[in-house]
């Protein structure tokens, strides 16, 4: 006889393979005839566009650029400062064990190092490193069984869960476009230096549809046609919409958002302005929480029941925290007494992870690019670090708990004291998006196969052993959980002890292999 189950769909979007590797990219640039001769460089600074990447059989494929400037030293008697600006272009193939063709994949880039050095006074070689993380998913439904409805006297094993199920993931393309207004004294002669990042990121969910909303802020250093060097910032709204079925604003959305080209020029219409546009593809994935009630084991203590059991992995616990940790800090660097801070550059990264108790402790490092000048206009850069930790509470002690870590400089000062002592403030946003895995067990295709073969005894006695539990106990002497702790007068069915002995009522003649 079959047996009717009740059943409930669960999406499952498991994390199949990760990789983190380091791209290297080189690659020269011939000086524009327009440009004057290279006497040194002074920093080299590129934003990493990704306009490519497919999944393959065991590998993934990526594209893209970095779009590059370079600020230079002139080799003559006028210009002291000049820019150089460029694309270095890569493609590259990582292996990644356990992928397909099809598979949905998350791609984190970060710009790890640039520098420029010069070959001659027309010739200049670029080397850079792509930091490149890859998490590959797979999508699986199943249908897990939470109920039996017309087989009476079968005992359950039931588990309360709460498990993420995923709803859908979808994308979207954004032109985020503007113009930048500069100071109307200010003539463009050229753009030495670009910074571009996305922050900000909020969405709201409605109608089937997922709002994403954020801004992209643009740092711009530029040199005027008398000389000078200004900086100007700037944020432009990034706002996009990702259809996609079956949304509530109950539900728990990841958006991630990925740079896929630059457009930066002076504009051509307007004097003293220089125009933006970004293109920018936006990734949601979103997961419902769902509460069901596992069964993990079955019997009966009269029928020979048949059944299958599986595992899966889902995820759970999922929730996402932003906190902001405030960095004050004094270094000092020696012969900067009579300049000024003209720009800084401040990269956060995550050295070392590891998790105690119920909390994710972080240790990482800022990396700063101080660009100073002096009365004379001269510029030069400094490289220094600064250490930093975080901790992320209030997680589970589960040892399968997850947690992706994204790092947003939200604020930053810097003042030149006496000295040369450098006193930094910097705020950091703690953008961090965390989850548990769990391995389910669940049983499938179950059915009757005859009675049991009982014996004439109505009681047993057995002695409890390490490890024993009253629902084992029952499942193998046919008895129940219930009828044992009302005959034994239990308190508390999850306390047995080694040694005690117990009286098994309804006791059944049940082969030893049976049970498991």
């Amino acid at each position: 006889m079959v047996v009717d189950t009740i059943k409930e769909n669960l999406c499952v979007n498991k994390l199949v393979a990760t990789k983190k590797e380091v791209i290297l990219v080189e690659g020269d640039m011939i000086v524009p005839d327009s440009k004057p001769d290279i006497l040194d460089t002074i920093c080299t600074s590129g934003v990493v566009c990704v306009y490519k990447k497919e999944v393959l059989e065991d590998k993934v494929r990526i594209d893209g650029n970095i779009n590059t400037y370079i600020m230079y030293m002139a080799d003559d008697d006028q210009d002291k400062v000049r820019g150089l600006t460029t694309s270095l272009d890569f493609s590259e193939s990582i292996m990644v064990q356990n992928c397909k063709e099809g598979m949905d994949f998350k791609l984190y880039t970060k710009l790890k190092s640039i520098e420029a050095k010069v070959i001659n006074g027309r010739k200049i070689g670029i080397k850079a490193a792509i930091e490149v993380e890859i998490k590959i998913y797979t999508k699986e439904d199943v249908e897990v069984v939470n109920d039996i409805q017309n087989a009476d006297g079968i005992q359950m094993l039931k588990e309360e869960l709460r498990v993420n199920s995923l709803v859908g993931m979808g994308n979207t393309k954004i032109y985020a476009k503007d113009t930048i207004n500069i100071d109307n004294v200010d003539n463009l002669a050229e753009i030495l230096k670009s910074d571009i990042c996305i922050c900000g990121k909020d969405i709201k969910i409605s109608y089937n549809k997922i709002l994403t909303k954020s801004e992209a802020e643009i740092k711009i250093m530029y040199l005027t046609e008398d000389n000078r060097i200004n900086t100007i910032n700037s944020r432009i709204p990034v706002v996009g919409f990702i259809d996609l079925p079956n949304v509530t604003e109950e539900n728990i959305c990841d958006v991630d958002y990925e740079i896929r080209n630059i457009v930066l020029k002076p504009n051509q219409i307007e004097e003293h302005s220089i125009y933006v546009e970004i293109e920018i593809e936006a990734m949601a994935s979103v997961y419902e929480e769902k509460q069901i009630n596992l069964i993990q084991d079955l019997y009966s203590p009269i029928e020979n029941l048949e059944f299958n059991k599986k595992k899966i992995t889902t995820i759970t616990n999922k929730k996402t925290t932003k906190e902001t940790k405030q960095i004050k800090e004094k270094f000092v660097l020696e012969g900067i007494e009579n300049k000024k801070i003209i720009d800084v550059d401040v990269i956060p990264s995550i050295q070392k992870e590891n998790k105690t108790n119920n909390k994710i402790n972080y240790e990482g490092e800022m990396e700063l690019t101080i660009i100073l000048s002096n009365d004379d206009l001269q510029i030069e850069s400094r490289t220094t670090k600064i250490p930093f930790d975080y901790s992320l509470e209030n997680m589970s002690e589960n040892d399968k708990i997850n947690s992706d870590l994204e790092i947003e400089v939200v604020n930053k000062d810097f003042i030149i004291q006496e000295g040369g002592t450098i006193t930094g403030n910097i705020d950091l946003m703690m953008n961090a998006n965390s989850y548990e895995i769990a391995n389910i067990n669940m049983i499938d295709e179950l059915q009757t196969n005859g009675e049991k073969e009982s014996q004439d005894y109505s009681v047993l006695i057995y002695i409890v052993k390490k490890g024993d539990t009253l629902w084992e106990i029952a499942k193998r002497f046919g008895s129940t959980v219930e009828d044992i702790v009302r005959t034994n007068g239990i308190e508390d069915e999850n306390k047995i002890n080694p040694g005690q002995k117990l009286f098994i009522p309804n006791y059944t003649k049940v082969p030893i292999n049976s049970y498991a």
